[in-house]
Parts: structure tokens; C-alpha cells; sequence
């Protein structure tokens, strides 16, 4: 008896310290928009209908287990009210919405961003997204830093940096609409660099979508109400989205993934691939001369497979490239 507990033990110290390199974790996006409420309607009653509405909506994802739900921009909004009726609404709201959201993530062990209008202490309005942790608890607060024209002349005020949170499965950033067409956000990112890019909207964005996950090399989830809501990857394909029929998607991520430029590359990861087999996988989207590469390994993982075949990693390439051209000889 003493022995086999023995045994079990050091399989379990042999886990911890070599630890899993498969970082797959499951992602679910909701892209509907609040219920239309009547116009005398009780602050207190929306609140009830918000909650109600998006018990509707939790549903058709939690059954998969996510361990990440993102929903649209200011998701407890309601339509039918002008504007100065929101604000009286979510005077009374206050964290009412957001407290049933932190249940929803403490009852199923899943972070969940809670995307709001938010009353700060000083009286004053942001635009945010609030991400929940497995325990209900706040993780961290995104800030829009892009709010539209309207938004501003309607008190809300600009967000001025940028948020990366470090999650239990990797580090999380945000952006929230508008915020999709500035360059200097995106260049942050692409900086902080993020596993996943949290997207809450009211707009799509089209390409930018994935122009976004391919500059910041991020996986890209983006919630948008009534737009199709998707999972891309950072190579910018489209691995999950909702449909006409189905106003929720739910996907399967790698985050153990690396881009890397196929000049230079070409024999070595013919090389890890025959070693390898089924326990890598090389996602070439075509045209790009970039692939993106996964481990499925138990106890490998990707940083561990680039090392040993010695395989240049797409930004440190371009670096290489900048460089070489400016050697003397290489410029006109």
C-alpha cells in the first residue's frame, strides 16, 4: 500500500514539473442585443429584464464548459430609452447586472467581461468592459479609449491606457467599437502582446477584425450585437462564428502557437514535423508566407520545439530584414 501511494505521488511531482504544454482552452461569444424596454419603465424592472435576458442567453454556451464568455459593448443597455433615461437607469442598475454576471462566472468556474456603462465615484462616465474571474471577483477594468463623438457630448468620458490582464490560461487585452480604428491602441497591443484580444461591440469592423489579431499576433474575439461574432486566430482566419441561426459561437483555442515566416524556415519545420507527427500541427492560411504553428504535446511546448530546430520566429525575421538593409551595399 505504502508503495503504490509512493508511486502515485511521484507521478503527481513528475506532472507538476514538467507541467502540460497544450494550452487549449474553450471560448464562447454571444452576439445579441439587449431587449427593447417601455419608456416609463422602472430602473429596477430593466435591471430584472437585463438579467432575465441574458439567463436566456448563457444558456445556450454553458453547456460546452467555456472557460472565457465575451459579450457585446454596454450589454445591459437597453433599447427604447433616450438618452437621459439610460443614464437615470443606470443610476439605479448601479452593480446590479454585473453581480449576476460574477455569479454566472463563480457557478461555472469561467471568466466572463461584463461590458458596461460605469458611474465612477467621482460622478463621471466610462464605457467599459469588466472582466470576472473563475470566483466572480474583478480581474481587471478596460476603459474605451476611443468613445464616439456622441459618447463624449453625452459625458462619457475617454479611457487613456491600454489593459492586459494575466488570466489562469494567458494574458487577456481589450478593446471596445470605436477603438477598432486607431492605429496607436492596435500599436500598444501589438507591444503588451496579448494571448487573446477581448472585442466587445455595437460594430464590426470587417477587416480590421483581422488585421488586428494578425498585427498583435493575438488570437481576436469579438462580441458584436447583432453582427456576426467570431473567433479569430493570429493568422486571422476566422475559426468560429455565429450565424443567421445561431447568435453564439463556441471554439476550441490553442494559445501554445507561434507565427513564423516560412523563408529560412522551410526544412525546419519539415524536420519538427516528422518528429512530431500529429503533436504539431502547421496552419498555413495561403499568400501570407506566414504559418502558425501549435503544440498538441503533452509536455513540449511550441517555445520548446522552436529551440530545438533552431526555427526564426516571424518578428524576429522582419527584425532581421530591417537590419540587413541597411548593411553597407543594400541601399540605393
Amino acid at each position: 500500500m505504502k508503495s503504490r501511494l509512493f508511486l502515485v505521488c511521484l507521478v503527481l511531482v513528475f506532472f507538476v514539473q514538467v507541467g502540460v504544454a497544450k494550452n487549449r482552452i474553450t471560448v464562447a461569444v454571444i452576439g445579441h442585443k439587449p431587449p427593447r424596454v417601455e419608456a416609463d419603465a422602472a430602473g429596477q424592472d430593466i435591471a430584472e429584464k437585463m438579467i432575465k435576458f441574458w439567463q436566456r442567453e448563457f444558456a445556450q454556451v454553458l453547456p460546452d464548459r467555456p472557460d472565457l464568455i465575451v459579450v457585446p459593448e454596454a450589454c445591459d443597455r437597453p433599447r427604447g430609452l433616450s438618452r437621459e433615461q439610460q443614464f437615470a437607469y443606470y443610476r439605479v442598475r448601479g452593480t446590479k447586472v454585473r453581480d449576476y454576471f460574477a455569479s454566472v462566472a463563480r457557478e461555472n468556474r469561467c471568466y466572463v467581461v461584463y461590458p458596461a456603462v460605469r458611474r465612477m465615484e467621482d460622478g463621471s462616465w466610462r464605457n467599459s468592459s469588466v472582466l470576472l474571474d473563475r470566483q466572480g471577483r474583478i480581474a481587471g477594468i478596460y476603459n474605451k479609449n476611443h468613445p464616439t463623438i456622441g459618447e463624449m457630448d453625452a459625458g462619457i468620458r475617454c479611457g487613456k491606457e491600454i489593459t492586459v490582464v494575466q488570466c489562469d490560461f494567458g494574458r487577456v487585452g481589450f478593446a471596445i467599437c470605436f477603438d477598432l480604428n486607431f492605429d496607436e491602441i492596435r500599436l500598444q497591443y501589438k507591444k503588451a502582446r496579448p494571448d487573446i484580444i477581448l472585442f466587445s461591440s455595437v460594430y464590426h469592423g470587417g477587416l480590421m477584425q483581422s488585421y488586428w489579431a494578425y498585427s498583435t499576433r493575438s488570437f481576436f474575439v469579438g462580441a458584436v450585437a447583432n453582427t456576426p461574432s467570431t473567433i479569430i486566430n493570429p493568422l486571422g482566419e476566422i475559426v468560429a462564428s455565429s450565424t443567421n441561426y445561431f447568435d453564439f459561437a463556441v471554439a476550441s483555442i490553442n494559445l501554445d502557437s507561434r507565427l513564423v515566416h516560412l523563408d529560412y524556415n522551410w526544412d525546419k519545420l519539415r524536420a519538427m514535423k516528422k518528429k512530431y507527427g500529429p503533436r504539431v500541427t502547421i496552419s498555413d492560411p495561403g499568400y501570407l508566407g506566414a504559418v502558425l504553428i501549435s503544440s498538441e504535446h503533452d509536455s513540449l511546448s511550441i517555445e520548446d520545439m522552436i529551440r530545438e530546430f533552431d526555427i526564426e520566429q516571424l518578428d524576429a525575421y522582419f527584425t532581421r530584414s530591417l537590419q540587413y538593409r541597411l548593411k553597407p551595399g543594400n541601399m540605393e
